[in-house]
């Protein structure tokens, strides 16, 4: 509950490198009670420590601080029953009471009363433990107005419940801090990097580009390459959120912050480790805090105008009442109590601090599920999404051809994908590698391949066996008198005819993820009204895809460029709809204009890809188009969640300040108004951090 007039400490900084920056002592307003906030045990940590390992005895720390702290309450309680009966068996002075209790008050207060000065000092009178120190010294003192009764357990009580209250705070931040930095462990320690025929343990930060590493069974893999020896199973839950091994051999790339499950594997590193995937999705997280969500920011505007307000309004409510009375002397103490409890109730702590720590559960509980969200702001929009705008390629497709089907003329179906491999066995263009791929034996099979031919913007052909083989599009055929027909799938074509005759055609397409139905029928559940897709491939695929999916609009054959304008079309269309938000889903590498321009940028991240993780507001590490229907129901219960808090202690609180200005409350239910309901309001909140879809 460190925060009041905007200057709440932030959870999100807190979790940054896991180390203390030293920090200007008139921006900290947390150094009594807990390490985890920004300053420790009231002093400041001059000089860094090493990130990694910082992040674990930050952990102990924190952990340590809130035992230590539930210690110092305990020992609270039992000096406050102590002096209850003294009170109660001793029959002594009120001014002997008064020192009996202050023996819990200052055990229990010392720091908050110390803050509350340093506050003072600094121009900063207006924070809560400002408040809370006003409020109980005044219980401590009304007992010696006249005709007052004395008040000392309740001033007590107060400050011991506030410290009950920053007890659940640490743990509730501690909880959600543990769902963010979850993926700090993904950090590697070290790499082995062969070096001149030895084996060197080095810091993934002294390896370079090119160099060779190797990697055992049960370690993280520490940069990104391909792998050049060795087969293995990695682990990749900690990026994507699945827990399914992923299997990768010699050509295959492997990114960092994965572990090594099974095999022996040596890497060429691709990338230096500030460059490589784990720094880059470490840094992303950290930055999230950056970017306030609309709730946080009105909430933040709020507890600055608010907060001097109630001060005054309890000033004037102590002296107005009973100067207007005729009898001040008597009615005093009454409204003075009166002020005390509304300046209790008043502390708006439980927005200020629940509704940051909401969002920031989400994020945590979102990168759990492989979705990594830039900031909270992005929360917003995604809850209110109308319009979800899909590019094809990568996105709802694999971005990889495969042949869908064989229809041959002459010959069989393993004849004709034989012939066709066997000319393609040369060819650079996906095409081939789709062809190849569907006959992998081409290459041992004996067969003599020569004068091959690759004849621009018509295909390839080339001599297999003696015959004349010919495979490409309709001119082609054309070109060669083949009589060739077309074929009633959607798809890329590819004719092949063999010494001048037809013998049947290749249908070749980018296979559509299994998923991707199952996506766009979820955002129609969760009622996005309007599903588009914005493609460069030819309208007949773009339509195949579009009915196979049931997504409500495409367009295709599109450029770049093409693309913004009719994002630009769409989102102008939406300006009549008030609070309609549109996303814009693509693979992160051509569609950079498109994701900037949208009102969130949703990337395929593709385990790593970089233009993703630069261009997009959020980034699904696993490539599946589920989640982002599971990105927008994580936003709408993070701000179904933080409206709960909102409304739940604004209500609280007004209620019982009407009852303190009429006389009808009392302390106890001043001290539920405050602490009570910033206690509740951070369990409520800590629901975010745990999300099973």
């Amino acid at each position: 509950m460190r925060c009041i007039n905007g200057k709440k400490s932030s959870i999100m900084e807190n979790s940054k490198h896991h180390h203390h920056e030293e920090i200007e002592h008139d921006h900290c307003e947390c150094k009594g009670l807990h390490h985890h906030a920004c300053c420790g045990d009231g002093h400041h940590d001059h000089g860094h420590h090493d990130h990694h390992e910082h992040g674990h005895e930050g952990h102990h720390h924190h952990d340590h601080d809130l035992k230590r702290q539930l210690i110092k309450i305990i020992v609270a309680v039992l000096l406050l029953v102590a002096a209850v009966l003294v009170e109660k068996f001793g029959h002594l002075t009120t001014w002997q009471l008064l020192l009996v209790y202050l023996v819990p008050y200052l055990f229990i207060g010392w720091d908050t009363l110390k803050e509350a000065a340093e506050g003072l000092a600094h121009g900063d009178a207006f924070n809560e433990h400002f408040l809370m120190s006003v409020a109980t010294i005044g219980a401590l003192c009304i007992g010696f107005l006249p005709g007052a009764e004395t008040q000392f357990p309740e001033a007590v009580f107060v400050m011991l419940f506030f410290q009950i209250g920053e007890l659940f705070e640490g743990y509730a931040e501690g909880k959600s801090r543990d769902s963010i930095t979850h993926l700090m462990d993904i950090r590697p320690d070290t790499a082995n990097v062969i070096r001149e025929d030895n084996t060197l343990t080095v810091s993934p930060d002294e390896v370079g580009v090119g160099e060779t590493i190797v990697i055992r069974p049960g370690e993280k893999v520490p940069l990104d390459g391909v792998i050049i020896a060795g087969s293995t199973a990695l682990n990749t839950v900690a990026l994507t959120g699945e827990s399914a091994p992923r299997e990768a051999g010699v050509g295959d790339e492997v990114i960092s912050g994965c572990v090594n499950i099974s095999g022996v594997v040596k890497v060429r590193t691709t990338k230096s480790f500030g460059e490589s995937t784990v720094s880059k999705i470490i840094h992303l997280v950290e930055d999230a805090g950056e970017h306030k969500s609309k709730s946080e920011t009105f909430i933040t505007r709020f507890a600055r105008i608010y907060t001097p307000i109630v001060v005054f309004a309890a000033i004037a409510l102590a002296l107005l009442p009973p100067l207007f009375s005729g009898h001040f002397a008597t009615a005093f103490p009454v409204w003075l109590y009166r002020a005390l409890m509304f300046l209790v109730v008043s502390c708006p702590c439980a927005l200020v601090i629940s509704v940051p720590l909401t969002f920031f559960g989400g994020i945590g509980g979102a990168s759990r599920n492989g979705i990594l969200v830039k900031g909270a702001n992005y929360m917003d929009v995604l809850a209110k999404l109308d319009t979800v705008v899909f590019d094809k390629t990568g996105t709802l497709t694999h971005g990889q051809f495969a042949v869908e089907a064989v229809h041959p003329e002459k010959f069989d179906e393993r004849q004709l994908l034989h012939l066709a491999a066997h000319v393609e066995h040369f060819s650079t263009h996906p095409v081939g590698a789709a062809l190849r791929d569907a006959f992998p034996d081409e290459a041992t099979d004996g067969c003599e391949v020569s004068d091959v031919e690759e004849v621009a913007g018509h295909g390839v052909k080339a001599r297999v066996g003696g015959m004349l083989v010919c495979v490409g599009n309709a001119k082609m055929m054309e070109t060669v008198g083949a009589k060739w027909h077309d074929c009633h799938l959607a798809g890329t074509i590819i004719h092949v005819a063999v010494n001048g005759e037809y013998a049947g055609h290749i249908v070749i397409n980018d296979k559509v993820k299994d998923d991707s139905a199952e996506a766009i029928a979820e955002l129609h559940e969760l009622g996005v009204r309007r599903t588009v897709m914005l493609t460069g491939d030819r309208k007949e695929v773009a339509a195949e895809v579009a009915r196979k999916l049931g997504i409500d609009e495409w367009h295709a054959e599109l450029l770049p460029a093409d693309k913004v304008s009719y994002l630009d079309e769409i989102m102008n269309a939406q300006l009549s709809t008030p609070n309609s938000q549109l996303a814009f889903v693509g693979d992160g590498i051509n569609d950079a204009p498109v994701l900037a321009r949208a009102d969130v940028g949703v990337a395929m991240g593709g385990l790593g890809s970089d233009a993703a993780i630069e261009a997009a507001d959020v980034v699904l590490m696993d490539d599946k188009p589920t989640k982002i229907a599971t990105a927008i129901r994580i936003a709408r219960r993070t701000l179904r969640i933080a409206r709960q808090n909102v409304w739940f202690a604004i209500g609280v609180k007004v209620a019982v300040l009407v009852l303190a200005a009429v006389g009808l409350a009392t302390m106890w239910m001043a001290v539920f108004a405050d602490v009570g309901v910033t206690v509740l309001a951070v369990l409520n909140a800590m629901r975010t951090v745990n999300w099973a879809d």
